[in-house]
């Protein structure tokens, strides 16, 4: 059937108000969990918002495949892509070549491997604070720390200068949309040509420093990276990089913005988790689930399938709802609640399967790390205005966050 209430995934204006979306989505949940969206602007796709059919789906990564249409993107962008013009990312590959490249760095962001980034991490965190401190009292969080502290820890994770700041904050905005982060944007292939020839440039003197004098860096793994035996493909470091750079950078910058939000906006899960700080981890994952910053990752259908006995056709494209999983009132209990204490192992933040997020314990990490001195250098917070959302439809969250806040000392 079509659906009336799923046209908001594709609309992105209704992500200015998220309380809208998720009362859509609940609908969804309720009287069409697998429905058909057809939306001016779009390709069709069937939308899926129950939490047990996004997982069966994502287990199921012969049957749904990333390629060729990753993420929800206007018509026009999924006929540019067909023409090349697609930077192949972790997010575009399936089956054997997805493992091979995935192995490349897999290893650097276990549990283990993030041990060697936690002092850079934390120094980023002292670094976002203290900025807090040189603001005054009053701010626009998301602005002036959400945005930067990811990136600048990517940065490092990378092993990049802190002082390519500005650089790479440039790069990123001019190559890729805030829509469609793995997309090229804009239809000027002049315009297009020129940012790319800068964003390889550079990382091809990154790549060319790193294979003669390697270090500890991710640039390092990345630039030496070898897949069945032959070094990787220079388009392949590439997109590498540039995965790096953006999937870490928005996605937690979302999280930490939208959690922060929570929090003030219940103010007794804000006072709970300062006289009680071991329950960070757990706040933690309640943050990443009442965020979702992914807000959906796409899926096509190689054969002939059916989700929830509804029939999808060979070719047909399917939307996974992270947002609306997460709030699937057959998982979570009363879903709508924004609580800390909540245990929320099972959430699709970082969605599920051989995609499962590979920043997924850097993303936890800068977060204990960022709100652990945030709460220990700033006894008062609350709210200076209203939050502004973006209005987007892949990645996003809190875009705008006015804070006043008193800093001890």
């Amino acid at each position: 059937m079509t659906t009336t209430a799923g046209h908001v995934t594709a609309d992105p204006s209704a992500w200015s108000d998220p309380h809208q979306v998720a009362a859509k989505l609940a609908e969804c949940r309720r009287t069409s969990p697998v429905a058909l969206v057809e939306q001016p602007g779009y390709h069709p796709f069937w939308l899926v918002t129950r939490h047990d059919d996004v997982i069966a789906v994502e287990r199921d990564a012969t049957r749904f495949t990333n390629h060729p249409r990753p993420m929800l993107q206007p018509d026009w962008l999924d006929d540019l892509q067909r023409t090349g013009r697609e930077l192949s990312t972790l997010v575009h590959k399936d089956g054997q070549d997805h493992r091979r490249h995935r192995a490349v760095t897999a290893g650097w962001f276990t549990l283990r491997g993030l041990r060697r980034l936690e002092e850079e991490v934390a120094a980023q965190a002292v670094r976002a604070v203290d900025r807090l401190a040189a603001l005054g009292g009053e701010c626009d969080f998301a602005a002036e720390v959400a945005l930067p502290y990811p990136l600048r820890v990517i940065m490092a994770t990378l092993g990049l200068p802190q002082d390519d700041y500005p650089k790479m904050l440039r790069l990123t905005q001019e190559l890729f949309g805030e829509e469609n982060p793995g997309m090229l944007i804009g239809d000027d292939p002049g315009t297009i040509h020129e940012t790319i020839l800068e964003y390889a440039e550079y990382f091809a003197r990154l790549t060319e420093e790193r294979q003669a004098c390697p270090s500890d860096d991710l640039a390092s793994v990345i630039a030496n990276g070898r897949t069945e035996g032959r070094p990787m493909e220079f388009t392949d470091q590439i997109a590498y990089y540039v995965m790096a750079l953006t999937a870490g950078h928005d996605t937690t910058s979302a999280a930490l913005a939208g959690g922060l939000l929570a929090l003030l906006e219940h103010p007794e899960q804000l006072e709970l988790l300062r006289r009680e700080p071991e329950r960070l981890p757990t706040a933690i994952e309640e943050i990443f689930r009442w965020t979702t910053p992914i807000r959906h990752f796409m899926r096509t259908a190689q054969q002939d399938t059916e989700i929830r006995g509804t029939k999808i056709a060979t070719g047909e494209a399917v939307m996974l709802s992270y947002f609306s999983a997460n709030r699937d009132e057959r998982q979570f209990e009363n879903p709508e609640a924004f609580d800390v204490t909540r245990a929320t192992g099972k959430h699709v933040a970082f969605g599920f399967g051989v995609h499962h997020c590979l920043g997924a314990n850097l993303a936890r990490l800068e977060l204990r790390l960022l709100l652990t001195e945030l709460f220990g250098r700033v006894p008062h917070l609350e709210l200076a205005g209203k939050p502004v959302w973006s209005e987007t439809l892949f990645v996003g969250g809190v875009k705008n966050l006015p804070i006043r806040y008193t800093m001890k000392g």
